[in-house]
């Protein structure tokens, strides 16, 4: 199993940018879907998060400018960034609670997808 994101690039402030990080491999199935970013120096921090049935939460400091969806058919979950600023800059990663199977048994286990950067310049 594997997550594969795309999606990151430069942007000025005010700009949008649209992240989306899909689920591949032997999948029964993906539970809660989530990104995080971080910053060079500093802890990994949870963006926002999307449950199977598509309940959400949001960081206090995106609320309102991103989005958090999910596609069950490709398993994959979107990040759409509205009016991002510069402190929005980060390497941002997508994170996923999957089942997966192995043989004849289910197994459980999260997963990192690599990082894509987001610049948003002044």
């Amino acid at each position: 199993v594997q997550l594969q994101a795309s999606g990151g690039g430069s942007v000025q402030a005010g700009g949008s940018l649209r992240l989306s990080c899909a689920a591949f491999g032997s999948i029964f199935s993906v539970k809660d879907m989530a990104w995080y970013r971080q910053v060079t120096g500093k802890e990994r921090e949870v963006v926002a998060t999307i449950t199977s049935s598509g309940a959400t939460n949001y960081a206090d400091s995106v609320k309102g400018r991103f989005t958090i969806t999910r596609d069950n058919a490709r398993n994959a979950v979107l990040l759409q960034m509205n009016s991002l600023k510069p402190e929005d800059t980060a390497v941002y990663y997508c994170n996923a609670d999957i089942q997966y199977l192995n043989g004849d048994q289910i197994h459980e286990m999260y997963y990192w997808g690599y990082g894509t950067l987001v610049t948003v310049s002044s």
